[in-house]
C-alpha cells in the first residue's frame, strides 16, 4: 500500500471483518502505529491477508463473550457483514443476525472504553443516479442488504444520541483492488474490476449486463483505508460518502483493462438476472472532504493499472488463485 503514515496513532484498535478485503488492508496499514486486533469468522476473510503485527482472533461478531475475547479498545472499526445482495436473499435471517445484531453486539462489547466507532454502510441505498448522491437525500431500502445497512445507521443514531458515542458510518462506492491484493479469496463476490481483469488476463470474455453502459464510482481500497483512518482520528459522528466523484462505464473499464494488459478481449453482453439492479452510482463527498480534508488519490486509470500489474509477470499470474 502506497500511503502516508496513519493519522490514528497509539490506540488499541479492533477491526471486525479484519481478515477480509477492506478490513485486512486497514489492519495492516494501522498496525504500523497502533495495537490492532482483527476479529473475523473467516467466512469471507483469510488470516493470510494480515501482517504479523496484527493480532488475529477467529471469532464471530455474534459471540456473547466477544468483550472478554478482545478486552478494552479505544477505536472500533465495524466492517464485518454479509456484504452483498445475493448473500442476504439466500438467507435473510442470517443477514439480519450478522449485519444488525452483530453490529449491536460488537458495540455493546466495547462501548465502555471506546472513544470512536466507524462502521460500514452502503451506497446502494441511493439507487440509480447519474448525478452525485449527497448524504442528505432521502433513501429507502430496496433489498434486504440495504435494509440491514440502514438499520445500522438508525442504531448508530441511538448510540450517538443516548450514549454520546462518537460513531460514524461510511457509505462506500464500488471499492476495488486486484486479485493480487487481499480479495482473491472472495471469488464471485469480489469487485468487478478484479473479476474482469482476471477474466481478460486469462483469455476469457467478461460478461456485462445489458449494453455495458452502466456506470460506477470506482474507489480504490487505498483511498478507502485513508478515509477510515481519518474518520476515527477526527472522531466524526454521522454518515458520510466515500467515493471519487467520477464515474466510468463498464465498457470503459473493459477498455482500460485491455489497454493495461495489452490485450483485445471483447466482452459478452447478457441480460441482467436481477430485479432492481442499480445501473449508475456517483458520490457527493463534499461533506466528508470538509470534515477531514480527505480527497481520493488513486485515479481510476492508475487503479486499473495496479490491478493488472501482477498479470504482466507470468510468475505473478501463476500465484493468483481465485475460488469459484
Amino acid at each position: 500500500m502506497n500511503q502516508s503514515d496513519p493519522a490514528l496513532t497509539d490506540k488499541r484498535v479492533l477491526i471486525t471483518g479484519g481478515a477480509g478485503f477492506i478490513g485486512s488492508n486497514l489492519a495492516n496499514y494501522l498496525s504500523t502505529a497502533n495495537d490492532v486486533i482483527a476479529v473475523d469468522d473467516l467466512y469471507l476473510g483469510t488470516e493470510s491477508n494480515l501482517v504479523d503485527d496484527v493480532t488475529f482472533k477467529e471469532r464471530s461478531v455474534l459471540d456473547d463473550d466477544l468483550d472478554e475475547a478482545v478486552g478494552d479498545v479505544d477505536v472500533l472499526y465495524h466492517l464485518a457483514a454479509l456484504s452483498s445482495r445475493q448473500m442476504h436473499e439466500s438467507n435473510p435471517q442470517q443477514g439480519v443476525r450478522v449485519n444488525v445484531e452483530g453490529f449491536v453486539n460488537t458495540i455493546e462489547s466495547v462501548r465502555e472504553t471506546c472513544e470512536s466507532v466507524v462502521y460500514a454502510s452502503t451506497s446502494s441505498i441511493y439507487g440509480d443516479r447519474t448525478e452525485p448522491s449527497p448524504t442528505s437525500m432521502d433513501v429507502e431500502a430496496e433489498t434486504g442488504y440495504e435494509a440491514s445497512k440502514l438499520a445500522r445507521e438508525r442504531y448508530a443514531e441511538y448510540y450517538s444520541n443516548h450514549h454520546g458515542l462518537n460513531i460514524a458510518g461510511l457509505r462506500f462506492f464500488s471499492v476495488y483492488q486486484g486479485f493480487g491484493g487481499n480479495e482473491a479469496h472472495k471469488g464471485q463476490f469480489a469487485n468487478t474490476v478484479a473479476q474482469f481483469a482476471d477474466a481478460i488476463a486469462t483469455g476469457q470474455q467478461p460478461e456485462l449486463f445489458g449494453d455495458g453502459s452502466q456506470t460506477r464510482d470506482f474507489t480504490h481500497v487505498d483511498d478507502v483505508v485513508r478515509a477510515l483512518d481519518l474518520t476515527a482520528a477526527e472522531q466524526l459522528t454521522g454518515v458520510y460518502n466515500v467515493g471519487t466523484g467520477e464515474s466510468y462505464s463498464f465498457n470503459e473499464m473493459v477498455r482500460l483493462i485491455n489497454d493495461a494488459l495489452g490485450t483485445d478481449v471483447e466482452p459478452i453482453y447478457v441480460d441482467c438476472p436481477f430485479d432492481g439492479y442499480v445501473s449508475d452510482t456517483l458520490a457527493d463527498t463534499s461533506t466528508f472532504r470538509e470534515s477531514t480534508g480527505w480527497t481520493p488519490q488513486v485515479e481510476f486509470e492508475e487503479g486499473v493499472r495496479r490491478v493488472c500489474a501482477p498479470y504482466t509477470a507470468p510468475e505473478a499470474v501463476e500465484g493468483i488463485e481465485v475460488e469459484g
